[in-house]
C-alpha cells in the first residue's frame, strides 16, 4: 500500500442504517483504506461484492463534501479513515414445522469514510 502524507483537514461522510452486515462491508473498506480517490474508485467499480455500491456512493459523497465545503481538488484526495460500525439489528421470524419459529437477524451498519488532500508517495 502506498505511503501517504496528509496536508489538510479530514472531510467525513457517514452512511447510517445501511442494510448490510458490517463484516461484509469491512472486507471492502480494507481494500481502499489509505488509497487515493481515483484508485479507490477503480477498485470499487470492479470488485464483485454487493457492499461496493453503498461504499462507492459514500466515497463520491465524501469527495463532493471536500470539494464543495473545503475547496479541495478531487484528484489529490486520499482516504484517511474507513470503518463500519454495527447498527441496530432488525429481528424477524421465519415460521417452521410444528408451530416453531426461527429467528432471522437482519443486521445494519454505519459506514464512515474520511478523505483529506494528501500527496501520494509511490
Amino acid at each position: 500500500m502506498p505511503k501517504t502524507e496528509v496536508t489538510s483537514p479530514e472531510v467525513k461522510a457517514i452512511a447510517r442504517f445501511v442494510r448490510m452486515s458490517p463484516l461484509k462491508v469491512r472486507r471492502v473498506l480494507d481494500q481502499i483504506r489509505g488509497r487515493s480517490y481515483r484508485e479507490a474508485l477503480v477498485i470499487l467499480e470492479f470488485m464483485p461484492y454487493r457492499s461496493c455500491d453503498p461504499v462507492l456512493k459514500l466515497l463520491r459523497s465524501a469527495a463532493a463534501n471536500a470539494e464543495h465545503n473545503n475547496g479541495l481538488n478531487r484528484a489529490e484526495l486520499v482516504i484517511t479513515q474507513a470503518f463500519a460500525d454495527q447498527g441496530p439489528v432488525l429481528k424477524r421470524f421465519q415460521p417452521r414445522a410444528q408451530g416453531r419459529a426461527y429467528q432471522i437477524r437482519k443486521p445494519t451498519c454505519h459506514i464512515t469514510l474520511a478523505v483529506a488532500a494528501g500527496a501520494v508517495a509511490e
